[in-house]
């Protein structure tokens, strides 16, 4: 830790609890409270108020494995959703002076702010190490000093079931564009997604989680999109067979939550990742021209290569652990991706993909 910090008095202390029973003394940096989440770990080294909005992140403590955080301060133009999303953010040290005239407020204000809870003053980088060998597991963190009792809060906690209804939309919301008609299936979805199809002037209609096929159908949609969002693909059962109802009747594509909620409504099955795949810079390579792509992702699910129909064609897939990144059934008009092609933070290798959709889309006719 940097030296050169203010200097720590007791209401700044905190302490990390993780379920392997690890304690770590830190300090706060935002909003003095307890909570428990999920702890990830996100391997950018940039991006921490896109990874903080980012609805897929709901419910989950983010370790940043970049040693210094804040140095460029919040800007209301990086924002992916309405709020932190986020239940906390683990950093080794944050910047109290940032640098960058778009800013309008320092990282420690932004989230006291947003009442989320943040901690530095930890060694990130062997916390990384320890999520990468025990896996994904929930985490107690709390600013309060007798924390003993607090552990049974830990003990008893599971990552909530419900997460995609509590931060889908509650209504609908139509976006005007003088193309094709998309509707959207709000999971979690982030703003990038939805600057890239209004880009090519679609009319979007973003709909609640549990919005019905039969609503769907009667609507006149000329396609339908699944978004990002948090969890397991299997907590949404209500969605997975919506979409079966879909499959076939209209184009159908899906990125990350949605490409694994669009495996199941296809007979695929999905399984819990060991830590996730979280950060700016995982390699992917398309099957279709052996090329290779540097994509942002953020998901602790995967589709699975045992077992799935023949209709499902694999069309991407990691370098580092050969899961699976994409994959198409051209006869059923259904294309989906785990990574996300929108960028946000992150390279722009994969923007193309939204054009590659759109255009296949302009082929397709279900009249």
């Amino acid at each position: 830790m940097n030296n050169n910090l203010k200097p720590i008095d007791s209401k700044d202390k905190a302490t990390l609890i993780l379920e392997d029973g690890s304690v770590y003394e830190c300090f706060s940096f935002g909003a003095s409270k307890t909570i428990c989440a999920e702890i990830v770990f996100n391997t950018g080294m940039t991006g921490y108020q896109e990874i903080l909005s980012d609805p897929s992140y709901a419910g989950q403590a983010v370790v940043m494995t970049y040693p210094l955080i804040g140095n460029y301060g919040i800007s209301p133009a990086n924002v992916e959703s309405e709020k932190v999303q986020a239940s906390a953010i683990i950093v080794r040290e944050y910047c109290q002076h940032e640098s960058n005239w778009k800013s309008n407020q320092n990282i420690s204000e932004y989230l006291k702010k947003e009442n989320i809870a943040a901690i530095y003053g930890i060694d990130t980088r062997m916390l990384t190490k320890k999520i990468r060998t025990r896996g994904t597991m929930n985490c107690l963190i709390t600013t309060d000093p007798c924390f003993d009792e607090l552990k049974k809060a830990l003990i008893s906690y599971r990552f909530p079931a419900d997460i995609v209804s509590k931060i889908s939309r509650k209504e609908a919301l139509h976006l005007e564009g003088s193309g094709k008609k998309i509707a959207l299936i709000d999971l979690g979805v982030k703003s990038g997604i939805i600057r890239y199809i209004q880009n090519a002037d679609c009319a979007i209609t973003l709909l609640p989680w549990n919005t019905d096929s039969n609503t769907i159908l009667s609507s006149g949609y000329d396609a339908l999109f699944l978004s990002n969002g948090p969890g397991d693909p299997k907590d949404v059962s209500e969605v997975v067979s919506n979409v079966k109802h879909l499959i076939s009747k209209l184009p159908i594509y899906g990125i990350c939550l949605g490409h694994q909620i669009l495996a199941l409504a296809l007979g695929a099955d999905t399984y819990k990742l060991k830590f996730g795949h979280r950060g700016s810079n995982h390699p992917v390579i398309d099957l279709r021209t052996g090329k290779v792509i540097i994509t942002a992702q953020n998901h602790g699910y995967a589709v699975s290569e045992s077992g799935i129909p023949d209709s499902m064609i694999i069309t991407h897939k990691n370098i580092n652990d050969s899961t699976i990144e994409g994959f198409s059934c051209p006869e059923l008009n259904i294309y989906s991706v785990q990574f996300h092609p929108e960028d946000g933070p992150g390279p722009e290798d994969a923007n193309f993909i939204f054009n590659e959709w759109l255009q296949i889309l302009e082929g397709c006719n279900y009249a």
